[in-house]
């Protein structure tokens, strides 16, 4: 919950410049709901992609306050993410509302950002291979593996989060190692080759290369280090 509507513009206006001659990597930006239509409009012509924060499962109703896939369609949107370590922590987001609500962004042609990670607590009492199996298992229930096609896994362990602290390379390449094999165990070995696993947590200019250089992380879900255009551009260049 950053940024009104001209600080949005003026920070991605910002990026676009900056990438005006870069198209190695894919770049989605996520601003909140009242920012996306205009900076869909801004980023025209870029390498840029434009994602929501959240969705509601319904297509439409009573439900005053959500939003549905047909409306981020609407303004432009490609991603949504879904099942943010926030929203499962402050919102208190449960795994099967999180499945219903990737269901209803795959069959609006949206593509899902799907996040998962455990709690300092969880992985100080050795749970956090059960809570990721947990996460994934009930997230991606029913699922098959062409719709996993439409889906990148960030893996964000909360307690890196906002925190300063991050999972040292190893450690995060050892959870993303994990939920490869999981996807090519339940899935398919395509499906696990051609998955993206991105790490978000306290990812930094002075820490992205590091973390991205690790053989099972394919990007990053940036959080406050993107609110800076310089951070961000350093984070995205350093892929």
């Amino acid at each position: 919950m950053n940024n009104d509507l001209n600080e949005s513009i003026n920070l991605v206006s910002q990026i676009k410049l900056g990438l005006a001659d870069y198209n190695k990597n894919e770049v989605i930006v996520c601003p909140s709901f009242t920012s996306l239509e205009s900076v869909n409009a801004v980023i025209k012509n870029s390498v840029i992609k434009l994602g929501a924060q959240n969705l509601y499962y319904e297509d439409s109703g009573a439900y005053t306050g959500e939003i549905s896939a047909k409306m981020l369609k609407s303004v432009g949107c490609e991603y949504v993410i879904i099942g943010h370590s926030e929203r499962r922590t402050i919102f208190q987001e449960k795994d099967e509302l999180i499945n219903l609500k990737i269901k209803q962004a795959l069959s609006e042609k949206l593509k899902v950002i799907f996040c998962i990670g455990e709690t300092l607590e969880e992985r100080e009492n050795d749970k956090t291979f059960k809570v990721i199996n947990s996460q994934l298992s009930l997230g991606l229930k029913d699922l098959s593996a062409i719709e996993l096609n439409d889906i990148i896994i960030a893996y964000e362990p909360v307690w890196a989060i906002g925190t300063g602290k991050t999972a040292t390379p190893q450690q995060a390449q050892e959870v993303h190692k994990y939920i490869r094999d999981y996807i090519r165990e339940n899935f398919t070995d395509e499906s696990a080759e051609n998955l993206i696993i991105q790490y978000g947590g306290s990812v930094k200019p002075d820490n992205a290369a590091e973390l991205l250089n690790q053989p099972d992380i394919d990007g990053a879900l940036v959080g406050g280090a993107c609110l800076k255009s310089d951070s961000f551009l350093s984070i995205i260049k350093s892929v």
